[in-house]
């Protein structure tokens, strides 16, 4: 079952690659909150889609949890907005590694501080050393396409 939810993880990432490289080239065209009103609107259909169709019933309805449990629906709005001004900037490959990279040094400081209800999984030199190498990633990414640009002009 990990494997498979790793590889779904993967499939997920990848559409957000697919979804930021979209973004760019539509938000450079109507403008960059229009093209996350589109996102957002979009997708809250769908959502209402499945929920209706798929979604088995809950004990607790939206109104019963801690309420700052429903701060996580206001984090995507940022990140739509940066990546389709960003994507359009520096290209999907830089935007999305650097999203990653934020991604990856959060989520070691939610695990390892056990912030927001989660199980406390401590730092390690492994752990680190993935942020490291991710850093280096991004760095290389980066100065590559600066180079490409360079010889193209």
């Amino acid at each position: 079952m990990t494997i498979i939810m790793i590889i779904l993880a993967v499939i997920g990432g990848a559409t957000l690659s697919i979804q930021a490289a979209i973004n760019g080239q539509l938000g450079s065209k109507v403008g960059v909150f229009r093209c996350a009103f589109l996102t957002f609107s979009v997708g809250a259909l769908i959502t209402v889609l499945l929920i209706f169709y798929f979604e088995p019933r809950h004990a607790l309805t939206l109104l019963d949890v801690p309420k700052w449990q429903l701060l996580g629906a206001m984090c995507g709005v940022p990140y739509i907005v940066i990546m389709v001004f960003a994507v359009q900037r520096i290209g999907t490959a830089v935007a999305t590694v650097a999203v990653i990279f934020g991604q990856l040094f959060m989520s070691m400081l939610i695990d390892n501080f056990g912030w927001l209800g989660n199980d406390v999984i401590a730092f390690s030199p492994s752990r680190i050393g993935a942020v490291i190498c991710l850093g280096i990633a991004l760095y290389f990414i980066h100065a590559s396409g600066k180079d490409t640009a360079k010889t193209e002009s």
